[in-house]
């Protein structure tokens, strides 16, 4: 990881992702920002562990957004849950969704969130993850019906909108950084800009 650089003249940021959710927790620091489409293949490597793989997609799509915006300080970041370390995306169907949520109940999930922050002029770049732990009830049929049809999370890793009605779900959760579950750490993601030379405050 590179050293905090002090950099006189502000820089733009820019959200190197097209989710909702990210731009949603980024809002929430007040911080004018721009949104870019990362355009990185999110396909997983074969052995690859989650958590390796939300590193490397978080690093892939900061500097693939980089190349784009040169002067910019970037964000880019990637969640993978892991299931006894096989890794769950994101559904995309109600089908594929309920077998989700039906392998998940009763056990432990960790939803490793990963970000990037990175300026190809400055030549700054770090890494970081944030594992959140969380245990799923013991859901019924009826309770994954109710809350799919509901929620409808399939754009979210391990179908779990923890923001919603899927809190309704959960057993507990145990993390550090409280908006890593939702898709992008900001304790995390402050200090990255503050080391990148971005005022957070």
């Amino acid at each position: 990881m590179s050293q905090p650089v002090f950099d006189p003249l502000p820089r733009l940021v820019v959200l190197g992702s097209t989710s909702r959710y990210r731009a949603q927790l980024l809002s929430r620091l007040k911080l004018q920002f721009e949104v870019a489409a990362p355009e990185v293949d999110e396909t997983a490597q074969p052995g690859e562990p989650p958590q390796e793989l939300a590193r490397r997609l978080a690093l892939a799509k900061a500097w693939a957004v980089a190349a784009r915006f040169p002067e910019a300080v970037v964000i880019g970041s990637d969640q993978v849950a892991d299931l006894a370390g096989e890794p769950l995306g994101k559904p995309g169907t109600h089908a594929k969704a309920t077998d989700q949520l039906r392998l998940m109940r009763g056990r432990t999930v960790v939803f490793h969130t990963a970000v990037a922050v990175v300026c190809a002029a400055s030549g700054f770049e770090q890494l970081d993850l944030a594992p959140v732990k969380v245990r799923f009830r013991q859901l019924p049929e009826a309770e994954i019906e109710a809350y799919l049809r509901a929620e409808q999370p399939y754009d979210c890793a391990g179908s779990a909108r923890s923001e919603g009605l899927g809190i309704a779900l959960l057993e507990s959760i145990d993390s550090d950084d409280p908006t890593a579950l939702v898709g992008l750490p900001l304790i995390r993601t402050c200090r990255m800009l503050r080391a990148a030379g971005v005022k957070v405050l």
